[in-house]
């Protein structure tokens, strides 16, 4: 009996033993934070626009009997690009003339006869009106024939014909596109955070699209000043000069200043994101210290961090997962980014 008490007393012993036994602390890499040079450049995807773009389409409906279209070609503002049957209108305004001419000179006999009280005022004043309601018509109809023409709003290079010679047309049919090339506009995207890097006139570079890798530079014209609620980009647009792609072609835009500063960049895979706030792990007195911290200007791998480290801090970058708060930690090397 005396036996059996003593070997159940020394399981009891080094089960507590075991219990008490401390746990192993989480190994982990850390970095030291320092200082270090960061270009403040942000990369944008962008896209070419024309200067200026337009559907040539007619006014009203109609006939063609004149196309003027040369696919690809140049023209310049004012060039008449066709033309809509006007032959009823024209009938029109020549009878509409005839009609001119001759209350004209009703009008010009009853006023000789006002003058010497041989009509009444409100006789004359229907012939007047008369008169001056056909010129209304004719001016009229004149607006009419002016809207069978369709000319060039401004100069550019017409893309494909739509249309053929004597087809029918209504104000809904594109006779075909016009586009101001030479000058470009980049429209392109930039998260809100960032949107303090562009004001109107700041100038950005561009990379487009294509065999000509050479950086142009564009200046910005315009901002949106409603972020996009989806995806809180703020939309920018920049005009380039004398550029060679072609409208809708992609872009690349570089943003920012070439100005380095002084920045703390850790490895993104450090930062812990949070429903509030980001954090990352310090190791002080051997214990892992959950801090909170303000992020940055990013880059492929890196992140900065603006506020919540101080330099010299030794930030966890492996082993984040497994360290708990105020838990021992033990430092296996440290690395440098």
């Amino acid at each position: 009996m005396s036996i059996v008490l003593a070997s159940l007393s020394a399981c009891k012993e080094k089960k507590e033993k075991s219990e008490a036994k401390p746990d192993r602390p989480t190994v982990v890499d850390v970095l030291v934070a320092s200082p270090k040079s960061l270009t403040n450049i942000i990369e944008a995807n962008g896209s070419v626009i024309a200067n200026e773009t337009t559907d040539l389409q007619p006014e009203v409906s109609g006939r063609l009997t004149y196309l003027n279209v040369p696919e690809g070609k140049y023209v310049t503002q004012g060039t008449v690009l066709a033309r809509i049957n006007s032959a009823d209108l024209e009938a029109q305004i020549q009878r509409t003339k005839v009609q001119l001419e001759i209350a004209t000179k009703t009008e010009e006999r009853l006023r000789k006869l006002l003058e010497v009280n041989g009509i009444n005022q409100s006789d004359y004043d229907v012939a007047l009106n008369n008169v001056n309601t056909l010129k209304a018509d004719i001016e009229y109809t004149q607006t009419l024939i002016d809207k069978t023409v369709v000319k060039a709003p401004f100069s550019g290079t017409l893309g494909f014909r739509r249309v053929s010679p004597g087809a029918y047309v209504s104000p809904a049919t594109v006779l075909a596109t016009l586009q101001q090339l030479g000058k470009m506009k980049i429209d392109f995207t930039l998260p809100d955070e960032f949107g303090y890097l562009v004001k109107i006139g700041s100038v950005v570079k561009v990379r487009l699209d294509g065999k000509d890798t050479t950086m142009k530079r564009a200046s910005v014209i315009a901002i949106e000043p409603q972020v996009n609620r989806q995806t809180r980009n703020l939309s920018v647009r920049a005009m380039l000069d004398n550029a060679s792609a072609n409208p809708g072609a992609f872009a690349k835009v570089f943003v920012g200043s070439s100005t380095d500063k002084s920045a703390i960049m850790v490895p993104t895979g450090a930062v812990i994101p949070d429903d509030r706030n980001n954090q990352v792990i310090v190791v002080k007195g051997g214990k892992a210290t959950f801090v909170n911290v303000q992020t940055g200007l990013r880059n492929d791998n890196n992140i900065e961090i603006t506020k919540g480290i101080t330099p010299g801090d030794s930030i966890v970058v492996t082993g984040v997962l497994f360290a708990k708060p105020d838990k021992a930690v033990k430092v296996r090397k440290v690395v440098n980014i």
